[in-house]
């Protein structure tokens, strides 16, 4: 199986010069929406093209994306040149979930995402999972760092459960929840940062014996020198 893990475009927050004024769930800005059709017109042509990968222009067989909303936008035209549903994978939401600081008066409040019924209107097509209901996602404050750790294991255990198969998936998910899941992915213990750009991607690839080959991080390819971010 061949995971193409994909950074959101560029969000409002990822804009702002004082993140004080970060908002819980942001959309994309023009810049954003820009990088994010550079990224549907690459995918939808197969990938970065690569030789020693073997596989150019093969098509997706899945996509699946974050629910926050900054995923959703960047999915949308990914999905639209793919011709495939989109599934929302909740559990590769960025770590911290939905939260806004209010400041001494108001403190950090959590907020429920967008509901079931809000995202069949959006985004009509997209695939909704059970525990996306009719109250939204999140149900918490601000969301610990073990507790986003913790998520990032579960869902690179559910990776390599499906490493027999010979799939090729993306996935539009958040820069923190990347770093965390290419941890978890390598087993490794010593804390680390891995620079990813909006719409930077990068790719795994699962063997049937367990073992991973990381085939690059960050790649930005696709967008031209202005549009990095």
């Amino acid at each position: 199986m061949r995971l193409y893990i994909i950074r959101h475009a560029q969000s409002a927050n990822n804009a702002l010069e004082d993140q004080r004024e970060r908002t819980a769930e942001p959309p994309l800005t023009e810049v954003g929406r820009r990088q994010a059709d550079c990224l549907a017109s690459l995918l939808g042509n197969g990938g970065i093209p690569d030789p020693k990968l073997g596989d150019a222009g093969r098509p997706f067989d899945r996509l699946y994306t974050s629910p926050m909303r900054r995923a959703l936008e960047t999915t949308e035209p990914v999905a639209r040149a793919l011709g495939i549903q989109p599934h929302i994978w909740v559990d590769i939401h960025e770590c911290g979930g939905m939260w806004q600081d209010h400041g001494p008066e108001g403190g950090i409040v959590g907020y429920p995402g967008m509901n079931r019924a809000e995202i069949a209107t959006v985004y009509p097509g997209y695939q909704p999972p059970d525990e996306l209901t009719d109250t939204g996602w999140w149900r918490h404050g601000q969301e610990e760092t073990a507790a986003c750790r913790a998520r990032t294991w579960r869902v690179a255990a559910a990776l390599r459960a499906r490493a027999a198969t010979d799939e090729r998936i993306a996935m539009v998910t958040h820069g923190d929840f990347i770093n965390n899941l290419l941890q978890a992915l390598l087993d490794a213990t010593a804390p680390m940062w891995i620079h990813v750009y909006n719409t930077g991607i990068s790719v795994v690839d699962f063997r049937p014996d367990g073992s991973l080959g990381l085939r690059y991080t960050n790649r930005v390819d696709h967008l031209p020198p202005e549009l990095i971010t």
